[in-house]
This record gives C-alpha cells, sequence and structure tokens, in this order.
C-alpha cells in the first residue's frame, strides 16, 4: 500500500456492500486483484463505475491521492446502475457513461460539498435502489454457493438452471460465466488464507485448487504475479485498497 497510504473500510448501510476510503500516494507497482464486485467511487472530483474485473487492475502513477467508494456484492450492482455486469468487464467508466450527465452532474456537486464523500456514496446507492429493480436473487444464490466452493455444476442443479442458462444469467450478474467467477472467488479464498499465514500447500488445498501448482497457475493467470511476489508486493500488510480507476481497484481485500 506505500508506507504513507492509508486504507479504510466499513460494511456500508447498502445491503451486503462495504464503504471503503483511500488517502496518500499510491504505488504503482501494485495491481488489484479480481474479486466478482463493481464499484462506485468519487475520485478526482469524478464519479466512477469501476467493472468487473478478469484479471488484474494496474494503476497509473497519475493516480489522485484520495478515492472513495462503495464496493457491491457480487451479482448486486447491474440492477442498481441499468446495465448489465458483462458491458462494464475490466472497465473503469465515467457515471455519466452510464446515467444521465444532468443527473450525474448534480449528484457529483453534492458529493464535492459534503465532508463525508462515503456517506454521500451510500445516499446515492440507496435512493437508487428505492426506484430500481432489486438484484437478481438467483444471481445473489449462485454467488454465495459458488463463494462456499460448490462446483459449477452442483450449482446450477441446486439453482435449476440448466448450464447455457446459467452462463447467461451469470453475464448478465457477473459480467463472465460461471466458471470465471468461481475461480475469482476460489483465488479469494486461497490468498485469504495465505495472508493468514496458512502455507501455499494447505491454503491451496483448503481452498479448492487439486495442489499448490494450481494455486500457483491460478496466481499468475489472475494476478499476473508469483505467490511469493504477492506476499512481497503486499508487504505485510493484511489489509489492501479498493477499486479505482487509477491505483486502486475494487475494493478487494488482496492486491499484489
Amino acid at each position: 500500500m506505500g508506507a504513507d497510504g492509508r486504507y479504510e473500510e466499513r460494511s456500508s448501510r447498502f445491503g451486503g456492500a462495504t464503504v471503503w476510503n483511500w488517502s496518500g500516494p499510491r504505488d504503482p507497482a501494485r495491481a488489484v486483484l479480481p474479486d466478482g464486485c463493481m464499484d462506485l467511487l468519487w475520485t478526482g472530483g469524478r464519479l466512477l463505475v469501476a467493472g468487473p474485473d478478469t484479471r488484474a487492475f494496474t494503476a497509473t502513477e497519475a493516480a489522485p491521492e484520495s478515492c472513495t467508494g462503495i464496493r457491491f456484492a457480487p451479482g448486486t450492482a447491474p440492477a442498481l446502475l441499468g446495465v448489465p455486469a458483462h458491458e462494464l468487464r475490466d472497465r473503469r467508466v465515467p457515471l455519466d457513461a452510464v446515467w444521465p450527465g444532468a443527473e450525474v452532474r448534480r449528484l457529483a456537486e453534492r458529493i464535492d460539498g459534503t465532508a463525508d464523500p462515503a456517506a454521500a456514496l451510500e445516499d446515492i446507492a440507496l435512493r437508487r435502489a428505492a426506484d430500481a429493480s432489486p438484484p437478481d436473487p438467483l444471481a445473489v444464490s449462485v454467488a454465495e454457493r459458488l463463494g462456499q466452493g460448490l462446483s459449477v455444476a452442483d450449482t446450477a442443479r441446486s439453482v435449476g438452471l440448466g448450464a447455457r442458462q446459467l452462463h447467461r444469467r451469470s453475464l448478465a450478474a457477473f459480467g463472465y460465466g460461471p466458471k470465471t467467477l468461481a475461480r475469482i472467488l476460489r483465488l479469494q479464498r486461497a490468498l485469504a488464507l495465505v495472508r493468514a499465514g496458512t502455507p501455499y500447500a494447505e491454503a491451496a488445498c483448503a481452498a479448492g485448487c487439486t495442489d499448490q501448482a494450481h494455486l500457483a497457475r491460478e496466481v499468475r493467470d489472475l494476478a499476473g504475479t508469483t505467490l511469493g511476489g504477492y506476499l512481497t508486493a503486499l508487504g505485510g500488510a493484511g489489509q489492501a485498497p479498493a477499486k479505482s480507476d487509477t491505483a486502486l481497484p475494487s475494493g478487494s481485500s488482496t492486491t499484489a
């Protein structure tokens, strides 16, 4: 995170979401890993949306020194934003590319004039949700099952969908198919164990990988680094920054 950077997060008033804030210099060598989430961001005087990542997101050196976001649980943001998740996959876009420009300008002025941008973002989400359709309950159930380590096939059976139906619903809800989401959530489980000090081989098996070599391949493919490089980049910190349009991505608790 950098010696002078500060990251804080808390549970949001918006169900299942997390509010986070980063202040201080960013380390452009760090990348933030996919986590299945989408974020609404306030950074550099702009409102942005961070879509679901399929690979590590690397910051630029021109990152603003403060960023606030609300990170939505997997499958819950598309209904709120009014856009399928796959349209924002691996993208950071201005909110006015998704919502009407005049509305976004009013929201930006409101946040710019407040001492608590995080609370303002929560208010935006809560007010929008009151007029929006609820999240797809099936997608939320799918994310929970895959997050617990259930296989894609077993998950499909448990929610009563065929493989093609599950894939189609997953694209809209998560931005990618269930197999990709399962890989991402499995990696998150494994790295949480690694951060807690569990040996690589034990963490791999506990998270659902076949062995340590399998975990190493997943880290390389999804995070663009090695297990050792991942821990070195953490620098011993157990808490990591969240998703932004520059140095920090989606509130994921893992960086590389």
